[in-house]
């Protein structure tokens, strides 16, 4: 619901804060005293366009602000969509300000927003009548989802089935696109793919091959190097061809020495005993170094061959991956595309076989969903025009306009849409011998409060809109036609928070909540207040909407018995739960 609504600096208005509860409000007071200029306020809030002379004169800049406890899924999508998080109560602050020249500043919790950002909350906020400003009865696009909830849970499951084979609709036209390119694009692609195929498996690569390469290349390209190493270092060892003793010579001739006194000590025993340990490593070492000079050939022609396979690897991984691992899958990936290319015709014909398939069944579905639509219209029809009766609309005439949509494309499909094959339009006639038009072609604004006062009364259950505003609707009606209307803003206040500007005391009696609006002049402005009138002040109220300035004894006796029975009626509502 509304909950709190700040204006300052719009026309009359220095600066008012009026707090709106649940159930109907209503604002009263003279012609020109400020009802409209709130409505326009709300608007602006709304996200409606702003004129820069709608500031109160003198001022440099305009502010409203407007607050919401909402739980309402289809405003909190939007929320979600922007990126903003209502807050844990589920407040829902919007404001804007507009400066003399032009600028103004948007903002949805806080968040900095655009006018249009304003407008997609607003949209799904309020409904406001008696102008052609965020009325969602007046958007054609919102008709075909009102007729199919009042339609009920049959008519609901069947466009439940319906969207599961749409879904599968779009999932095989994807597939189909996906799979269908010219002859030309599917040959190139085919060459293409065979290339990178046998390019990878006529290298015929094995995983880990270019490491143990990488390690041979290292060998061969050091061979000499290596050679002399190996050779110099078993000379120094064991053989002492260059250096003229080996250090495995001078080891045993230090054994000998210990030898004749390891009996003098556990320490010299100890000695000779690593001694003896130390040759048997030396000649370990020596022989393996023997063994590795003896392994090395240095072969020119392999070195080529290694460096030349290790060319082809790097080639392929520049091209198809970072590792042999990388290039073995990506060729896998490519074998399979190429496998699905050479018979994807076949998988087309498939394809196309099952959206044919599936284009009937969603035909029929849309058939029954035609079907359920025209009985729910034929009943929606009925109840509204009834309510039109009883607002002194006696000649209109509502009609649901439903087209159904059989044409195909050139592929012989028809046409789906996420509601089917119809479109679905309100169409009304409020006068004998008027044609039906759309409801946004509707000149009078009392005249299309009315209507949508009718509407919204049938509709209540269904729309999910919190707010209603009805600025007009009591232009020209009088007697027991205003009392029809009251009774029904009143019936349509509790699934709903209803804000209704009114003149008639037949309307104004059965408020929850009662504010008088009224213009005060000093000497150098005139200003705009609001006051909510207490329980003993609502009597006045309805007294003065009866009987104008001068108030009598009869008149508030007159009003106090409206009001008397405004209780009584709201009562039986509560009790039957209308």
């Amino acid at each position: 619901m509304l909950g709190r609504l700040y204006i300052k600096n719009i026309a009359l208005i220095d600066e008012l804060c009026m707090d709106f509860e649940n159930g109907l409000n209503v604002l009263t007071g003279e012609t020109g005293a400020g009802k409209s200029i709130i409505i326009d306020s709300i608007n602006a809030v709304l996200g409606v366009r702003f004129s820069k002379d709608f500031i109160r004169t003198g001022c440099e800049k305009s502010l409203i602000e407007a607050s919401f406890t909402i739980n309402n899924k289809a405003v909190n999508d939007v929320l979600d969509e922007m990126g903003i998080e209502p807050e844990e109560d589920g407040t829902i602050i919007l404001s804007r300000e507009n400066w003399v020249n032009g600028r103004n500043s948007c903002r949805i919790n806080g968040r900095m927003s655009t006018v249009t950002g304003l407008k997609e909350i607003g949209e799904r906020l309020i409904d406001i009548h008696g102008q052609h400003d965020n009325q969602s009865l007046l958007r054609t696009e919102s008709h075909i989802d009102l007729l199919d909830s009042f339609g009920g849970k049959k008519l609901l499951n069947i466009k439940e089935r319906y969207s599961t084979l749409l879904k599968e609709h779009k999932e095989i036209r994807d597939k189909l696109q996906s799979l269908t390119m010219s002859e030309y694009e599917r040959e190139k692609r085919i060459d293409f793919l065979k290339f990178q195929v046998e390019e990878i498996n006529n290298a015929r690569l094995i995983e880990g091959e270019d490491e143990e390469l990488e390690a041979r290349r290292l060998v061969l390209s050091n061979a000499e190097n290596i050679i002399k190493a190996l050779s110099d270092s078993y000379d120094v060892l064991f053989s002492g061809e260059v250096t003229g003793k080996s250090i495995f010579d001078g080891l045993n001739t230090a054994i000998s020495y210990m030898r004749k006194i390891q009996n003098f000590g556990e320490a010299y025993e100890k000695i000779y005993k690593e001694l003896e340990d130390l040759t048997y490593q030396l000649a370990d070492i020596t022989e393996d170094l023997r063994k590795e000079r003896d392994l090395i050939n240095y072969d020119s022609q392999e070195l080529a061959e290694v460096l030349e396979r290790l060319d082809v690897i790097n080639r392929l991984k520049r091209k198809y991956g970072e590792t042999i691992k990388d290039i073995l899958e990506y060729c896998q990936a490519k074998e399979n595309e190429l496998g699905t290319l050479l018979s994807n015709q076949t998988h087309i014909e498939d394809l196309k076989k099952k959206l044919a398939q599936n284009d009937a069944e969603l035909y029929k579905a849309a058939v029954e969903l035609n079907s359920e639509r025209v009985k729910a219209a034929n009943i929606l029809e009925e109840k509204i025009t009834g309510e039109l009766f009883d607002l002194e609309m006696k000649k209109a005439k509502f009609k649901v306009n439903i087209i159904f949509d059989n044409d195909t494309d050139m592929n012989g499909l028809h046409k789906f849409t996420a509601n089917g094959l119809d479109k679905v339009e309100f169409m009304i006639s409020p006068n004998l011998g008027e044609p039906l038009k759309p409801l946004s072609k509707i000149a009078s604004g009392g005249e299309l409060s009315r209507i949508m006062l009718a509407i919204k009364t049938i509709l209540a259950d269904v729309d999910n809109i919190p707010v209603l505003i009805f600025d007009e609707v009591d232009s020209g009606i009088s007697g027991r036609v205003a009392q029809k209307v009251g009774e029904k803003l009143a019936m349509l206040s509790k699934g709903h928070q209803v804000i209704c500007i009114t003149h008639l005391p037949q309307i104004a009696c059965m408020a929850d909540n009662h504010f008088l609006i009224e213009k005060v002049s000093s000497e150098d402005k005139t200003t705009t207040v609001v006051k909510k009138l207490e329980d003993e002040e609502i009597p006045g109220g309805i007294a003065r909407l009866l009987g104008g300035a001068h108030i009598s004894e009869i008149t508030l006796k007159h009003a106090s018995e409206m009001l008397q029975y405004s209780q009584q009626f709201k009562e039986a509502l509560q009790k039957t739960g209308a």
